[in-house]
C-alpha cells in the first residue's frame, strides 16, 4: 500500500474546498497497517462537513485502531469539481488519512443514514476501480458493506454490495474482521470470494444478499430465501447491551474547515420508547440503553479538554427524556480542562413535553440563537394518530420556556402527508405558529418562529409501513396551504422539503431489489449528490422507473395489505409484525400508546426477543460534587427499570376498523 498524495496534491489548488481532502485533524489516528492487519476504509457517501461529524464513524474508526489485528481510515464522497479532475486522471477514490488507494483495503464500509446518498455509493465503488455490482467483483477487490438506519432495507442496493449489517456495529465489526482475517492469512486464494462471503452470512446481524433468492408473483414479491442450509432465514439486529462498556468516540476529530456540526457530541442514549409511528429510528433503535451519568460528564470534559471545543451536543433521539438530564447539564465546569470558558449546551432532539424553564436555562451557556421543536401534526387528533402525544399545553409550555429565558426565535419541525390528514389537520400547522409567536411576542418584541415543513415517506418496520405515500401533486398542495395560511400570520415563516425528493426517497426507501437497477440507471445519467437541491432532477428517477417498467404508482403511492410480503421482512429489528400491523389499526382508529418505558410492556418483541430490560442511568451527583478529573472513563452504576409482567400475545385487544382502511 502507497500514498496517493503526490498525485493528489496537485489537484487541490484547482477545487473550491481543498481541506475536505488533505487530513490532519486533531483526533487523527496514525494508522499502522501491517500483513497480520484487516484494513477498513470507513466511507460517507457525502461531502466531509456533512460526514466527518457522524458519530457512527468515529466510533468505529476509533475502535477498529484499538484492535492489533485491524486498522481503519476514512473517505468521503468528493464533490463534483475534484471527481472530473480524478477520472480525467485516472486517480482512484483515495482515504483522506494516508492517500492510500481505497482498492487496496480489504473492507470499503459505508455509513447510509439517508437513501438518497445511495448513487453516491455506486459512484464512490466505481471511483474506487472495483465493478459497482457484487457479482463481478474477485478476490482483488474490496469487500463492499453497508450499516445504518437504511440498512433496514438494503434490497434496492442488495446487487451492488457484498455484506449489510444490521444494527450496531461496536460488536459486530470484530465479528467481521475476525472473519475477514482468516480468509487473508489463507491467501484469498481465486474462487474463494463465495465462501468467506458464506462464512460471513453466518455472523449475527450481518445479511449476505448474494447468499438469498428473490422469487416474485407478477408485480409482487413472493419470497426471499436462502440459497444453503447454514445461511439464517431471518438476519436479526446486533444490539449493544451496555452503552457503558463503549465509551466512544474517544477523541473526537476536530475539523480544519467548517462542517455541518461544529461542536462536541456526546450520545447520552440509544433507542425511543415513545412509539412515534412515523419514526424509523425509535422503533429499530429499541430498547432504551441510557449512557451512565458520570461517563457523560467525564466524556464532556474529555472532549472539551482536548478538542478545545465550547459547545457540547449531547445526543439522542430525544435527549430531554435522558434520567436527570437537568442536573447532568449543572455544575460542568470547563476549567479543568484548559479553557475558562462556559460551556453552551446544545440539546438537538427536544421533547415539548420534556422541556421546561430550568432546562432553558441550562441549555444556553449564555447563548441565545434558536431552539426546536418537533410537533409533527397541527391538530391533537392528528398527532394521536401518529402517536406523537403532546398537546398543545406542552408546545405552548416549552415556548414560554424559551422565550421567557431570552430565546427570540424558534423552530417548529412538521410532517405532511401523514395518514388520515385532512386540510383542517394541515391548517392547524399555521394555528399553533401564530400562537407561539403570541406567547413570545410577551417576552420579547422580535419573537418569530419557523415551520419547517417535510413530506411524510413510510418507512419500514414502523407501523406505517403499509400506508400509501402522498402524491408530489397532493404534497405541494398541502405545502401551499401552508404558505397561503401563514402570509397572515405576522412573525411566521415556512420553510419546505420539496416533494419531488420526497418522492424519490419513497422510491428508494420502500423498493425491492428491482430497484436497484433504477439506481444505476440514475447514477449513470449523472445522479449524484442526490440530497443536493442542485443535483437532484427528478426526470432521472421517472425516466429510470420507465426504462425498467417498473410502476411508481405501485411502488410509492399504494397502501399494502396485511399479508403482503414486504421486502425487509426477512431482515429483523425485533418488532414483531403483527405488533406493527395493531399498531397500524390503533393509529387509524386515532388512539395513542403512552411511552412504554413507564407503562406495562406492549410486547413488541425488543425486550423479549433481545433479553435487554429498558436501563437508565444512575443518579447523577449534585453540582459542586465529585466530578472526576477527565481521565477515567467510569462506567456508574445502572439501574434496569421494572417493568410490569407482560400479558400473552392473545390476551391483546385488538382495535377493529372499518371497511374504509387507511385514507390519504
Amino acid at each position: 500500500m502507497s500514498s496517493l498524495w503526490a498525485r493528489v496534491e496537485p489537484l487541490l489548488a484547482r477545487v473550491q474546498k481543498p481541506a475536505r481532502y488533505i487530513g490532519c485533524e486533531d483526533g487523527a489516528i496514525t494508522p499502522r497497517h501491517g500483513a497480520g492487519k484487516v484494513a477498513w476504509l470507513l466511507a460517507y457517501p457525502d461531502t466531509y462537513e456533512v460526514g466527518l461529524p457522524n458519530q457512527g464513524l468515529q466510533i468505529l474508526y476509533n475502535i477498529l485502531n484499538e484492535r492489533d489485528d485491524a486498522v481503519a481510515e476514512r473517505t468521503y464522497a468528493p464533490w463534483s469539481d475534484l471527481e472530473g479532475l480524478m477520472r480525467a486522471r485516472r486517480v482512484p477514490l483515495f482515504s483522506v488519512d494516508t492517500h492510500r488507494a481505497a482498492g487496496d483495503f480489504d473492507l470499503l464500509a459505508f455509513n447510509l443514514s439517508a437513501e438518497l446518498v445511495y448513487t453516491n455509493v455506486l459512484n464512490m465503488v466505481d471511483l474506487a476501480g472495483a465493478p459497482v455490482r457484487s457479482a463481478e467483483r474477485d478476490e482483488t477487490h474490496p469487500l463492499v458493506v453497508i450499516g445504518g438506519h437504511c440498512a433496514f432495507n438494503p434490497e434496492p442496493l442488495a446487487d451492488y454490495v457484498d455484506l449489510v449489517v444490521l444494527g450496531e456495529g461496536e460488536e459486530v465489526i470484530g465479528d467481521i474482521t475476525e472473519v475477514v482475517h482468516q480468509w487473508k492469512a489463507s491467501g484469498r486464494t481465486p474462487g474463494s470470494r463465495t465462501g468467506v462471503l458464506r462464512e460471513l452470512a453466518k455472523v449475527p446481524g450481518v445479511y449476505v444478499p448474494s447468499m438469498y433468492d428473490v422469487e416474485y408473483d407478477g408485480q409482487r414479491l413472493r419470497a426471499v430465501t436462502p440459497r444453503y442450509p447454514d445461511v439464517p432465514a431471518v438476519v436479526h439486529k446486533r444490539t449493544v447491551a451496555d452503552l457503558g462498556l463503549w465509551p466512544y468516540p474517544r477523541r473526537q476529530l476536530v475539523p480544519l474547515t467548517e462542517v455541518v456540526h461544529d461542536r462536541l457530541a456526546v450520545e447520552v442514549f440509544r433507542g425511543c420508547t415513545r412509539g412515534c409511528r412515523f419514526c424509523q429510528a425509535g422503533m429499530i433503535t429499541r430498547p432504551v440503553r441510557e449512557r451512565p451519568a458520570e461517563q457523560v460528564r467525564t466524556m464532556i470534559l474529555n472532549g472539551v479538554r482536548d478538542g478545545g471545543y465550547d459547545e457540547v451536543s449531547l445526543t439522542s433521539l430525544s435527549t430531554a427524556d435522558y434520567s436527570g438530564i437537568e442536573q447532568l447539564t449543572q455544575g460542568l465546569n470547563p476549567a479543568g480542562c484548559g479553557t475558562s470558558d462556559q460551556l453552551t449546551i446544545s440539546l438537538p432532539s427536544l421533547r415539548v413535553d420534556a422541556f421546561t424553564v430550568g432546562l432553558a436555562g441550562q441549555v444556553s451557556g449564555g447563548r441565545r440563537s434558536g431552539l426546536t421543536f418537533a410537533p409533527e401534526a397541527g391538530s391533537w387528533r392528528l398527532r394521536q394518530v401518529i402517536n406523537k402525544l403532546i398537546s398543545e399545553g406542552d408546545l405552548y409550555g416549552a415556548v414560554e420556556s424559551a422565550f421567557s429565558q431570552g430565546w427570540h426565535r424558534t423552530k417548529l419541525y412538521f410532517l405532511t402527508g401523514l395518514p388520515t390528514e385532512a386540510d383542517d389537520d394541515t391548517l392547524g400547522i399555521v394555528d399553533l405558529a401564530r400562537n407561539c409567536v403570541r406567547i413570545g411576542r410577551q417576552h420579547t418584541n422580535r419573537a418569530s418562529v419557523t415551520v419547517s415543513l417535510g413530506g411524510f415517506v413510510p418507512k419500514p418496520h414502523t407501523p406505517f409501513q403499509w400506508f400509501g405515500q402522498n402524491t408530489t401533486d397532493e404534497l405541494r398542495r398541502k405545502v401551499q396551504l401552508v404558505r397561503d395560511a401563514a402570509q397572515k400570520a405576522k412573525g411566521v415563516q415556512v420553510k419546505w422539503h420539496d416533494p419531488s425528493a420526497t418522492l424519490a426517497e419513497g422510491i428508494a426507501s420502500r423498493g425491492d431489489r428491482r430497484i436497484g437497477a433504477v439506481m444505476e440507471r440514475v447514477w449513470r445519467a449523472g445522479g449524484t449528490f442526490q440530497e443536493w437541491s442542485e443535483f437532484f432532477r427528478l426526470g432521472r428517477w421517472e425516466d429510470a422507473m420507465a426504462a425498467e417498467g417498473l410502476s411508481i404508482e405501485w411502488y410509492v403511492h399504494r397502501h399494502r395489505d396485511e399479508h403482503e410480503v414486504l421486502p425487509w421482512d426477512h431482515l429483523s429489528a425485533g418488532l414483531h409484525k403483527d405488533f406493527l400491523w395493531q399498531d397500524w389499526q390503533a393509529a387509524l382508529a386515532e388512539h395513542g400508546l403512552e411511552d412504554c418505558r413507564w407503562t406495562p410492556c406492549y410486547d413488541c418483541g425488543v425486550c423479549t426477543g433481545y433479553g435487554i430490560e429498558h436501563v437508565v442511568a444512575s443518579p447523577v451527583p449534585p453540582a459542586g460534587g465529585s466530578q472526576g478529573t477527565g481521565q477515567d472513563l467510569s462506567r456508574g452504576g445502572e439501574v434496569p427499570v421494572a417493568l410490569a409482567p407482560r400479558p400473552p400475545r392473545d390476551a391483546e385487544p385488538t382495535v377493529q376498523v372499518g371497511a374504509g382502511g387507511a385514507t390519504t
